[in-house]
């Protein structure tokens, strides 16, 4: 079995770009991976059709050899483009891989470890205690989902004094507990907005009292060591990673004990394999593993099947592929309406979706156990998308 063909498709997940990738074999079989977009996603397609002169002819099933030799042609380390278009070409070689064999992509990693997934919706806004409420029902019912996230802040972060920020996020999660029901998990993304060590520390204290399950990347992630002296001054559960490459940058942040959780993206790292080695080490340092998912429905496929295999696995972030916000429905409320069709992911179709607040194994499908939308992926749609950067009131920039 040879790699044959590389093929690069443009979608869209809502109002984001998505790059997803193909390589086929000169025996007919496909294997499918998705790019994470940093932002310029249009170097994407010149960057993959450049690895690929590297591996034509090769092996797909070598991947650890394949892989290597990707990574070393670099004579640096590659940042987030070059990672993240190895990691599309590594998810492709599992799915080849395991497509040759007829098995899951699990069943690779020696096998599942547990027999369902468990995963949380992200919301990332913070509604009123009362809507919040709804919200969560609603999934709650059609899905089954118990955990969600949110943003801590209630006001703006930059034009009003921190206590006060301090203390409507405390007032707020305070008041989501005596809204929700009580079997509710809640995390709550701070989105490195947090300049001070501090301020961080500070904010996730005064939201431990009403024990959220997590407490997300309040800092940047440059300073390692920052990162420890923040988790010693925490009293509840911190976790970060996104934005970390690499087993040696996730090796220094635990060597600091620096988290309690760590959160790598399968689309940033490298793919699968280098995910693989960053849970071991964290293993090795009884920290557990909630990947960071934001992406499209072939990456939940993906981080599917490191979960199920992965034993320190904690809990997968999720968004639903189709409805407006990545919630639910058409956001009408109405269960017959038809859905918007530009409002989701539709190049995957038949995508994992929770049942019970899970994602459930399909032992009969081999690969990643999606089918691809042809249909939908030969059609160019790229969108662009950018961070909205937040302006302080003395008109200076501040972290997205």
């Amino acid at each position: 079995m040879k790699i044959d063909r590389l093929r690069v498709y443009m979608s869209r997940d809502k109002d984001r770009p998505r790059v997803v990738v193909a390589i086929d074999t000169d025996d007919g079989l496909t294997g499918w991976g998705e790019c994470y977009n940093h932002g310029p996603d249009k170097a994407l397609p010149p960057l993959l059709d450049y690895l690929f002169e590297f591996i034509r002819g090769q092996d797909p099933r070598r991947i650890e050899h394949l892989i290597l030799y990707l990574l070393q042609q670099s004579r640096f380390p590659p940042g987030a483009l070059g990672l993240a278009a190895i990691s599309a070409i590594d998810h492709c070689l599992w799915d080849i891989s395991a497509k040759a064999l007829g098995v899951p992509v699990y069943m690779l990693l020696g096998g599942h470890v547990r027999d369902r997934v468990r995963v949380y919706a992200g919301v990332y806004t913070a509604p009123d205690a009362a809507i919040a409420r709804d919200q969560f029902d609603a999934l709650n019912a059609q899905w089954g989902l118990t955990a969600f996230k949110l943003s801590p802040y209630r006001i703006d972060m930059h034009a009003h004094r921190w206590g006060e920020v301090v203390r409507t996020s405390a007032d707020y999660f305070r008041s989501l507990r005596e809204t929700v029901r009580s079997d509710y998990d809640i995390a709550f993304d701070a989105h490195a907005k947090i300049f001070e060590p501090q301020q961080a520390m500070q904010l996730g204290n005064a939201l431990a009292p009403y024990d959220p399950l997590f407490f997300e990347e309040p800092i940047r992630p440059e300073n390692i060591e920052a990162w420890g002296e923040l988790n010693r001054g925490l009293a509840c559960t911190l976790a970060t990673g996104e934005s970390l490459y690499s087993r040696f940058e996730f090796l220094r942040l635990l060597s600091v004990k620096g988290c309690d959780i760590i959160q790598p993206d399968i689309c940033v790292v490298g793919g699968l394999l280098e995910m693989r080695k960053i849970a071991a080490i964290a293993e090795a340092h009884y920290v557990t593993i909630a990947p960071h998912n934001p992406m499209g429905p072939l990456a939940t496929a993906v981080n599917l099947h490191f979960s199920a295999a992965q034993p320190n696995f904690r809990i997968l972030e999720y968004r639903l592929p189709h409805g407006p916000n990545y919630a639910f429905g058409d956001g009408s409320g109405d269960a017959n309406a038809q859905p918007d069709r530009s409002q989701g992911a539709w190049y995957v179709k038949d995508p994992y979706l929770p049942k019970d607040g899970h994602l459930e194994l399909r032992p009969d499908r081999p690969g990643w156990g999606v089918e691809m939308d042809m249909d939908v992926l030969a059609k160019e749609d790229y969108v662009h998308w950018e961070r909205k950067v937040p302006r302080r009131p003395d008109g200076s920039t501040a972290y997205a």
